[in-house]
């Protein structure tokens, strides 16, 4: 794909092949193909991919990196260290970690889905669906289900349609999703496909709540899903051994 095909020009100016660059990479980090942690491709690929030359590239990753997108590792090249505006956090890797985090969680996504129950559209809607759907593929195909487990909490933020909490996600990151292979607190219960699907029970009563418009059910939801990660997660600082099996506690 070149810049030609993506991005338009502010009315009355056109726009920089550097500006288009930036436009079609930070679209391409906030949606995850390019997701925190990633290795951007060498600017030799990127010159081919965007039809640009190096100077214009180079341009654009300044940019980037001004805005504390990306950061370039002498040597080992140029990696995306946030999914938005804001810079990603650095969450540490103690189960203690894992329970603030969540507890941060809890101050965003409760609200956030009762505002997507409130303002979503059909297209919204729509990404939530899709995005649950693609859990369920990966989860019956028995490979990771971290990544699609973001999108889905990421599209709910979407249909905010308030940008900040998208950008507060993103800044935590898929490292803030318990069964991402990747995250520091990953622990086997968490990996486990048992687990997971009593995960994708809580996310569908969350998606069914958003989709009927039902603000406070959806609020409920969303506040069950994340108390309840959060106290496995307590169970195990507490013990120090194995979580509990909470697939049958109930949360207000």
């Amino acid at each position: 794909m070149s810049v030609s095909d993506v991005g338009t020009a502010p009315t009355g100016r056109k726009p920089k092949l550097a500006e288009l660059v930036v436009d079609t990479l930070r679209k391409r980090i906030g949606t995850g193909e390019y997701d925190t942690g990633s290795k951007l491709p060498t600017e030799s690929q990127m010159t081919k991919i965007f039809g640009v030359s190096r100077t214009v590239v180079r341009e654009a990753i300044a940019a980037l990196a001004a805005d504390g997108i990306v950061e370039a590792r002498q040597g080992a090249g140029v990696f995306v260290i946030a999914r938005g505006g804001m810079r990603a956090i650095d969450s540490g890797n103690r189960i203690s970690d894992a329970i603030n985090v969540l507890e941060v969680r809890m101050g965003i996504e409760i609200e956030s889905a009762g505002l997507a129950a409130q303002r979503r559209t059909n297209s919204q809607d729509a990404a939530i669906h899709e995005a649950f759907h693609e859990f369920d593929r990966l989860l019956e195909r028995d490979e990771p289900t971290g990544k699609a487990d973001f999108n889905l909490h990421h599209a709910i933020a979407a249909a905010t349609s308030n940008p900040f909490y998208v950008e507060v996600l993103n800044a935590l990151g898929t490292r803030a999703i318990p069964c991402d292979v990747q995250s520091p607190w990953r622990i086997e219960t968490v990996l486990s496909r048992e687990y997971q699907r009593s995960v994708q029970a809580e996310h569908w009563l969350i998606v069914s709540a958003i989709s009927e418009q039902d603000i406070e059910a959806a609020r409920r939801a969303m506040r069950r899903h994340l108390v309840r990660s959060q106290e496995l997660y307590r169970q195990r600082l507490r013990e120090g051994g194995p979580p509990p099996d909470l697939s049958q506690q109930d949360y207000p």
